[in-house]
């Protein structure tokens, strides 16, 4: 589509209105280049920007304008996130070209809202790494247990959550974590059992490692999948 009005700029027009303390000033910045069709719709969406609260990244407008995205938006781009963000507009033919040159993201949108929604998943990638686990259950060790010679059962109490065949386990010490492995099989006196939950007494065998001690902290965790930071992929992408 092709729009003869006005261009509109609106060019190094920070979204964060309060002053930045040092600690501030430091934070990931995710710094954009705006497209609209319309003055109307220009203003609707720096507004709509404006009023994001994101408590680990600061958005910017680098620059802003109405019309189709052409080379001079995809060279300011460049200068900033190489992010440029469209509503209701298209890229100028041969822009393409340029988008892979320069590695310059392009998404382009027909709803504000979608928008807004968009960028906060986006800066929240390039937050502060987010706990790349999840602690499942906890227990103590309260006696052990001689397997074979290269190897013990631990007597855990559980303590929180639970404990479950398959899990991936811990053992932390006084000085920190100092055995990692998965449990192949729980028991509670001579009872074979996959779950263990607060208050029950179960026994876990461990073979090739034998340094356990009563009063070590048992830990089952899952690994959680982390977000990758998003890099910009040098194309158009319609949302």
């Amino acid at each position: 589509m092709t729009h003869k009005h006005k261009e509109v700029r609106h060019t190094g027009e920070s979204v964060t209105a309060a002053p930045k303390s040092p600690a501030e000033s430091r934070r990931p910045k995710l710094e954009l280049v705006i497209k609209a069709d319309s003055a109307g719709s220009l203003e609707a969406l720096v507004k709509s920007i404006s009023e994001m609260t994101l408590p680990e990244v600061d958005i910017s407008l680098i620059h802003s304008s109405v019309g189709d995205v052409n080379k001079s938006d995809v060279l300011m781009a460049e200068t900033g996130s190489r992010l440029i963000i469209g509503f209701q507009v298209d890229p100028l033919p041969g822009i393409e070209s340029l988008l892979r040159e320069h590695r310059v993201e392009v998404r382009l949108f027909n709803m504000i809202y979608s928008i807004t929604a968009n960028l906060g998943a986006t800066a929240e990638t390039l937050g502060p790494p987010v706990l790349d686990e999840q602690v499942i259950g906890s227990a103590k060790v309260i006696a052990l247990f001689k397997s074979s010679r290269r190897g013990i059962i631990i007597g855990c109490e559980v303590l929180g959550g639970h404990l479950a065949v398959g899990q991936r386990f811990r053992i932390v010490s006084a000085m920190g974590p100092v055995y990692s492995g998965h449990i192949e099989s729980m028991h509670i006196e001579e009872k074979t059992v996959q779950k263990a939950t607060p208050g029950q007494r179960v026994g876990i065998k461990i073979k090739g490692f034998s340094e356990a001690k009563t009063g070590d902290l048992v830990e089952s965790f899952r690994p959680l999948r982390r977000v990758p930071v998003w890099v910009p992929v040098g194309e158009v992408i319609r949302r």
